[in-house]
Protein backbone atom coordinates (compact mmCIF):
# COMPACT_ATOMS: atom_id res chain seq x y z
CA UNK A 1 0.00 0.00 0.00
CA UNK A 2 1.17 3.51 -0.70
CA UNK A 3 0.65 6.23 1.82
CA UNK A 4 1.08 10.10 2.34
CA UNK A 5 2.26 12.05 5.53
CA UNK A 6 0.13 14.92 6.45
CA UNK A 7 3.14 17.12 7.71
CA UNK A 8 1.75 16.97 11.21
CA UNK A 9 2.30 13.20 11.46
CA UNK A 10 5.60 13.84 9.59
CA UNK A 11 6.66 16.25 12.85
CA UNK A 12 5.10 14.04 15.08
CA UNK A 13 7.05 11.26 13.64
CA UNK A 14 10.65 13.18 14.47
CA UNK A 15 10.08 15.39 18.07
CA UNK A 16 6.52 13.85 19.36
CA UNK A 17 6.27 9.99 18.54
CA UNK A 18 3.76 9.62 21.08
CA UNK A 19 1.09 11.50 20.08
CA UNK A 20 0.89 8.95 16.98
CA UNK A 21 -1.35 5.84 17.79
CA UNK A 22 0.02 1.92 17.80
CA UNK A 23 -2.11 1.50 14.54
CA UNK A 24 -0.09 4.73 12.71
CA UNK A 25 2.97 4.33 13.83
CA UNK A 26 2.74 0.03 13.02
CA UNK A 27 2.21 1.50 9.51
CA UNK A 28 5.70 3.74 10.04
CA UNK A 29 7.63 1.50 11.28
CA UNK A 30 6.83 -1.62 9.17
CA UNK A 31 9.59 -0.83 6.44
CA UNK A 32 7.48 -3.18 4.11
CA UNK A 33 5.25 -0.38 3.27
CA UNK A 34 5.83 2.78 0.55
CA UNK A 35 5.64 5.85 2.77
CA UNK A 36 5.74 9.31 0.82
CA UNK A 37 6.85 12.75 1.82
CA UNK A 38 5.12 15.49 -0.27
CA UNK A 39 7.51 18.64 -1.52
CA UNK A 40 4.22 20.74 -0.33
CA UNK A 41 5.21 19.45 3.15
CA UNK A 42 8.45 20.10 2.95
CA UNK A 43 7.45 24.09 0.92
CA UNK A 44 5.01 24.49 4.07
CA UNK A 45 7.26 23.33 6.56
CA UNK A 46 9.70 26.28 5.57
CA UNK A 47 7.46 28.83 5.17
CA UNK A 48 6.13 28.72 9.16
CA UNK A 49 9.66 27.93 10.39
CA UNK A 50 10.80 31.55 8.73
CA UNK A 51 7.55 32.79 10.43
CA UNK A 52 8.65 32.10 13.62
CA UNK A 53 5.52 29.54 13.94
CA UNK A 54 7.35 26.10 13.70
CA UNK A 55 10.78 25.01 15.48
CA UNK A 56 12.57 22.72 13.29
CA UNK A 57 15.68 21.16 14.39
CA UNK A 58 18.07 22.85 12.03
CA UNK A 59 17.54 24.83 8.68
CA UNK A 60 15.03 23.29 6.97
CA UNK A 61 16.65 22.58 3.32
CA UNK A 62 19.10 20.52 5.87
CA UNK A 63 16.95 18.93 8.29
CA UNK A 64 14.06 17.92 6.59
CA UNK A 65 15.73 16.02 3.60
CA UNK A 66 17.73 14.26 6.35
CA UNK A 67 15.11 13.15 8.59
CA UNK A 68 13.60 11.94 4.95
CA UNK A 69 16.07 9.61 4.18
CA UNK A 70 16.74 8.66 7.80
CA UNK A 71 13.44 7.26 8.04
CA UNK A 72 13.33 5.53 4.79
CA UNK A 73 10.24 7.90 3.14
CA UNK A 74 9.92 8.38 -0.88
CA UNK A 75 9.78 11.75 -2.22
CA UNK A 76 6.82 12.88 -3.91
CA UNK A 77 6.95 16.28 -6.25
CA UNK A 78 4.45 18.23 -6.77
CA UNK A 79 3.12 18.03 -10.35
CA UNK A 80 0.68 20.06 -12.60
CA UNK A 81 -1.57 17.28 -12.48
CA UNK A 82 -1.75 17.69 -8.55
CA UNK A 83 -1.83 21.28 -8.64
CA UNK A 84 -4.97 21.43 -11.03
CA UNK A 85 -7.08 18.77 -9.23
CA UNK A 86 -7.16 21.00 -5.95
CA UNK A 87 -10.00 22.66 -7.94
CA UNK A 88 -12.45 19.39 -8.26
CA UNK A 89 -12.12 19.62 -4.19
CA UNK A 90 -14.78 20.52 -2.09
CA UNK A 91 -13.86 23.59 -0.05
CA UNK A 92 -13.61 22.07 3.32
CA UNK A 93 -10.81 23.23 4.05
CA UNK A 94 -9.11 25.92 3.51
CA UNK A 95 -5.03 25.73 4.14
CA UNK A 96 -3.74 25.17 0.50
CA UNK A 97 -1.43 22.79 1.83
CA UNK A 98 -3.57 20.03 2.81
CA UNK A 99 -5.93 20.72 0.19
CA UNK A 100 -2.81 19.95 -1.91
CA UNK A 101 -2.24 16.38 0.20
CA UNK A 102 -5.41 15.23 -0.74
CA UNK A 103 -5.21 16.08 -4.07
CA UNK A 104 -2.19 13.78 -4.05
CA UNK A 105 -3.44 11.42 -2.31
CA UNK A 106 -6.30 11.04 -4.89
CA UNK A 107 -4.23 11.52 -8.11
CA UNK A 108 -1.69 9.14 -6.81
CA UNK A 109 -4.19 6.11 -5.19
CA UNK A 110 -2.70 6.75 -2.02
CA UNK A 111 -3.74 6.51 1.71
CA UNK A 112 -3.07 9.76 4.02
CA UNK A 113 -1.57 9.17 7.63
CA UNK A 114 -3.61 11.97 9.40
CA UNK A 115 -4.83 13.20 12.65
CA UNK A 116 -6.50 16.06 11.16
CA UNK A 117 -10.37 15.61 11.01
CA UNK A 118 -10.63 17.84 7.83
CA UNK A 119 -9.62 15.14 5.64
CA UNK A 120 -12.46 12.53 6.55
CA UNK A 121 -14.65 15.42 4.34
CA UNK A 122 -12.97 14.32 1.72
CA UNK A 123 -12.94 11.19 -0.86
CA UNK A 124 -9.91 10.22 0.06
CA UNK A 125 -8.44 6.73 2.18
CA UNK A 126 -7.31 8.31 5.44
CA UNK A 127 -5.35 6.52 8.14
CA UNK A 128 -6.29 8.59 11.49
CA UNK A 129 -3.01 8.67 13.36
CA UNK A 130 -3.81 10.67 16.28
CA UNK A 131 -4.72 9.23 19.71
Amino acid sequence: MKYLLDSMIWLWSIHAVEKINDACLAILQDGQEEIYFSAASAWELSIKARLGKLNLPGPPAKCIPTFIERQGLRPLPVTHLHAVRTYDLPLHHEDPFDRLIIAQALSEGMTVLTADRQFRKYAVSVVWCGK
